[in-house]
């Protein structure tokens, strides 16, 4: 049995699909998950709670965390390393392996591309947090005490990706037939994932024996574009002018006085000013996958408007 902890989110709606197509046998772990076609089983549960995350769990050989929580650096300094301690005991009891799909906060601002050996350096408060979470989970696996991978993406877009930055700020402006955004700086590369190729790489590193006790970088497609360029061949695909806006960090601090998610998301405008690299040659070296070339990404997405 695989379990989805977090269910409903962007990744794990994808590879939702692709477990479906597989006809392989899933649970769906939520607070409120929704009854979804296709799922063997669908529980509510609260992974705050260690009782709650160890029924969610148990007859499980694979668990994906995928766990989404408000973006608030304060719910997750109370909250994300007992989610994961909860996870670890649950998988523990089971004797499930467990796969934690990460983002690349503890790496902190980075000179170059990031890869699986960049140390943690982390120059925010969620980076502070996503460092510990991820050392717990690597600490287990280092002591022999559990079996487990970090599968780590870069910021990602596609389709269903209500949350993915360059969904709301680019693909869903053109859709209205409004100006687009883009943080900080449009001239330099910025890395994205592509979510299909996201859950594809789960399914993949969930089923090679040698892919374990690793982290992963998930594959993102090499040589990206600039903000100017992304936004250009958005606006291409809706069929209206590239207009946009680039958003200033003294833009972005004033509406954070009046959005508080806005507000959490100043602390992260460092990788929007220079360069943002993902390296995931790892992974195309191991699996030979050919990650989504942005322009067909983009064009995907854009259909999904």
């Amino acid at each position: 049995m695989t379990t989805i902890l977090g269910a409903g989110g962007s990744i794990g709606n994808e590879l939702v699909k692709l477990l479906v197509a597989r006809n392989q046998p899933f649970r769906l772990v939520g607070r409120n998950p929704r009854v979804t076609s296709g799922a063997t089983e669908t529980i509510a549960a609260d992974l705050t709670d260690k009782d709650q995350a160890i029924r969610a769990v148990a007859g499980s050989n694979v668990v994906h965390l995928l766990v989404g929580l408000k973006y608030d650096h304060k719910v997750w300094e109370e909250t994300w390393l007992r989610v994961m301690s909860n996870t670890i005991e649950a998988c523990k009891r089971a004797g499930a392996k467990v796969i934690f799909f990460d983002n690349v906060y503890m790496y902190g601002k980075v000179s170059g591309a990031m890869t699986e050996e960049t140390p943690f350096n982390p120059c925010s408060k969620k980076g502070e947090i996503r460092a510990k979470v991820a050392a717990a989970l690597v600490n287990e696996w280092k002591s022999g005490a559990l079996t487990g991978l970090i599968a780590r993406a870069a910021d990602f877009y596609g389709p269903g990706t209500s949350n993915g930055v360059p969904n709301l700020l680019v693909f869903g402006p053109f859709a209205r037939k409004r100006k687009a955004s883009w943080l900080v700086n449009d001239s330099v590369p910025h890395s994205f994932t592509y979510t299909p190729d996201a859950a594809q790489s789960l399914i993949q590193l969930a089923e090679r024996t040698t892919a374990w006790n690793q982290t992963w970088h998930v594959p993102t497609t090499p040589n990206p574009l600039t903000g100017r360029e992304f936004v250009a061949l958005t606006a291409k695909e809706f069929g209206v002018a590239p207009k946009y806006r680039v958003l200033s960090r003294p833009m972005i601090r004033i509406a954070g006085w009046f959005d508080p998610l806005v507000a959490e998301s100043y602390e992260m405008l460092y990788q929007n000013d220079s360069p943002y690299l993902f390296d995931s040659s790892k992974f195309a070296r191991e699996f030979g996958y050919a990650s989504t070339p942005y322009a067909t990404g983009i064009r995907s997405t854009a259909a999904s408007f």
